[in-house]
């Protein structure tokens, strides 16, 4: 008796696969990225050995790369700056990492009080200043000719400024040093003019003689002053016993 043959049923068909679960997807990112391939390598249908064989070796990888890329960073550092190195000397001027080069001082006027001119003039030349003026601190005290060994009371500029021409005042030795520049050593003398005297007839007694006074004809003869004329220093009309303008005439 025939019987048909015995119907098999149909083997299931595979789902499709998705392009990040091709293995040559997982296996490049295992390789370029290996936290991003291990992670595809356990979402795929790969068997358990495969997947711990494919974390580890992955992990392996990306440790190795990991620290070998440190190890050249820190090799390139030290050849960038070997050059640097080797071009500062020791006891140059080069400034150190991270520190700027601090600018040269600029040059600035000396203090020169108190010291004599002949040094305080070498000490502003040394300075930069071209010329060195002196004058006498009092008004009425002339500058020596000659003047190396006198004081210095003021400078102009004063210390701490820019080099420029100078101007000290100056005073004599032995002398102190006033407050102030254009102060005078000795008080203003004012001569307030003698009073004048009333002669019998009521005449002044200077007779337009100013502060001249002759008490009488033997005084002006002793100073040699007579005979005096009219108008003349010490002139009188009591002195004028005949009235001619010619006083002690006789």
């Amino acid at each position: 008796m025939y019987s048909p043959p015995a119907q098999h049923a149909p083997y299931p068909q595979q789902p499709a696969q998705r392009w990040w679960q091709r293995p040559a997807v997982i296996i490049t990112a295992l390789v370029l990225l290996p936290p991003l391939g291990i992670a595809l390598a356990w979402m795929t249908g790969w068997t358990q050995g495969k997947k711990i064989v494919a974390t580890v070796l992955s992990g392996l990888w990306f440790l190795i790369v990991l620290f070998s890329g440190g190890d050249d960073k820190a090799a390139d550092d030290a050849k960038a700056g070997a050059p640097a190195a080797a071009t500062a000397s020791p006891g140059s001027s080069a400034a150190a990492p991270g520190k700027a080069a601090s600018p040269s001082a600029a040059p600035a006027l000396p203090n020169v009080v108190s010291m004599p001119f002949d040094q305080a003039e070498k000490a502003l030349k040394g300075a930069g200043v071209a010329k060195v003026a002196a004058l006498s601190v009092y008004t009425d005290v002339p500058l020596a000719s000659y003047h190396p060994n006198w004081g210095v009371c003021f400078q102009s500029p004063e210390a701490g400024a820019a080099p420029a021409d100078a101007t000290l005042h100056l005073v004599a030795p032995g002398r102190t040093c006033p407050a102030a520049t254009g102060t005078r050593l000795h008080a203003e003398v004012t001569q307030s003019p003698a009073p004048t005297q009333k002669d019998a007839d009521g005449t002044s007694g200077t007779g337009g003689g100013g502060s001249t006074y002759y008490k009488n004809c033997d005084a002006a003869k002793a100073a040699g002053a007579a005979p005096i004329r009219k108008g003349q220093p010490g002139y009188r009309s009591a002195l004028d016993k005949d009235g001619d303008g010619i006083a002690c005439d006789k």
